[in-house]
């Protein structure tokens, strides 16, 4: 996105809503609200870095899937696959915006224990119950339909080729954005800095720049620096920046068919990316919080755990090449891995879109539009989003979900 779009400071010295992080989720938001015909208040949107070169939306790997163990996982999946599939529809057919699709080549689970299959057995009802096409498959069976896998350790497996697979969301991004500010949405390039709450409420953000902004609801969108949006308002959450590593690669030798997202026992997952490159994807043993401007590589994470892993799932993959490689962040939740979402129950217009653990990019319609729904609303209105509030970490009580990547 090109600088030229945001300002430099701010059109008023109010808005009813304050939008703090500009990517996919600010983005979302700031969308959702313009397209809800009983909204007509002032949007404000603050982004700390309008290149977004750093920012989790742009170093995501753009998939999508329905394999989760939680059913509103599921139903918030299966809103998202309707809303790329429909996405012109959903954007008012405006004849500049592209058709989607999703590249259904699927996720492949591959269990090596009794303990993880009796996992996917339990998953895979939840998702029939669902609706979602999952199917389970035996090792033979997996043999015969994906004969490049060595599936000597392998108990069972599980995929869904419906609604699974890459998606662009860059696009997707892209219009959101350029739509809300059509529509009068208002981008800033700056740093908030300081937020003033009294009487239980935020009145104001503060700015590196100086200007102090009045809101009426404040939104933190600000991915892995969530924790420290929400500390600025005096509230603690349990979300830090992780880094996770992503390789392209190709190889001597090409599959003759997609490959599917495959999530390793390892942890390590791999897939199709291009016509003949792969996508792989994994992080270290040791998975500290680390620095919001630590993006190093971890070469020695691909020579002595990444490949090998590869290469002993797909023989075929002894000989394989990297054509480029990058660390981003996960925004990781480590109480329970899952969305923070909604009001804080004190500070009640302080809203959170935060922790969303690696699931951000495919849930974001659907968060999107319920984060939305909240702020006009006070409610939600299309699916209960209620389970992902913030009063679930201060009962202790975690969201489960076990199909985390």
């Amino acid at each position: 996105m090109a600088r030229s779009v945001f300002t430099s400071t701010p059109s008023r010295q109010s808005y009813d809503v304050v939008i703090i992080g500009g990517a996919i989720y600010g983005s979302a938001v700031a969308w959702f609200l313009t397209d809800n015909p009983d909204f007509d208040g002032s949007i404000l949107v603050i982004e700390r870095d309008p290149t977004y070169e750093k920012c989790a939306t742009a170093h995501t790997n753009s998939c999508i899937r329905q394999q989760f163990s939680n059913p509103l996982n599921v139903q918030i999946s299966q809103f998202g696959a309707e809303f790329i599939k429909g996405f012109k529809d959903f954007m008012g057919n405006d004849p500049r915006v592209p058709e989607l699709s999703i590249q259904n080549y699927g996720y492949m689970y591959l269990a090596d224990t009794e303990d993880f299959a009796d996992q996917l057995r339990a998953s895979h009802a939840v998702q029939a119950q669902a609706g979602a096409a999952t199917q389970l498959m035996s090792p033979d069976d997996i043999k015969a339909a994906y004969p490049f896998y060595n599936v000597d350790d392998i108990l069972l497996g599980s995929i869904n080729l419906v609604d699974e697979g890459y998606w662009d969301g860059g696009t997707v991004f892209d219009w959101w954005r350029r739509s809300a500010r059509e529509r009068g949405v208002e981008y800033l390039a700056g740093e908030v800095v300081d937020i003033t709450t009294a009487n239980s409420k935020v009145e104001s953000v503060t700015l590196a720049s100086g200007d102090v902004i009045a809101c009426g609801q404040v939104v933190n969108a600000t991915g892995p620096r969530g924790a420290k949006t929400a500390a600025m308002a005096g509230i603690t959450i349990p979300v830090e920046p992780r880094k996770r590593f992503t390789w392209i690669f190709s190889a001597e030798h090409p599959l003759d068919r997609d490959l599917p997202l495959t999530i390793d026992p390892s942890g390590v997952h791999f897939r199709q990316d291009g016509p003949r490159t792969y996508l792989a994807g994994g992080h270290a043993d040791v998975d500290p919080a680390v620095d919001f401007d630590d993006f190093n590589m971890d070469h020695g994470l691909w020579e002595n755990h990444i490949w090998p892993t590869i290469a002993t799932r797909i023989p075929q993959f002894e000989a394989i090449k990297v054509i480029t490689e990058w660390a981003g962040h996960y925004d990781f939740n480590t109480f329970d891995h899952n969305a923070i979402l909604g009001p804080h129950p004190e500070i009640t217009n302080f809203h959170f879109l935060n922790g969303f653990s690696g699931h951000g990019l495919q849930q974001s319609p659907a968060m999107g539009r319920g984060a939305a729904e909240m702020l006009v609303y006070g409610a939600y209105r299309t699916l209960d989003l209620s389970p992902f509030g913030f009063d679930r970490i201060a009962r202790g009580e975690p969201f489960s979900e076990k199909a985390v990547i």
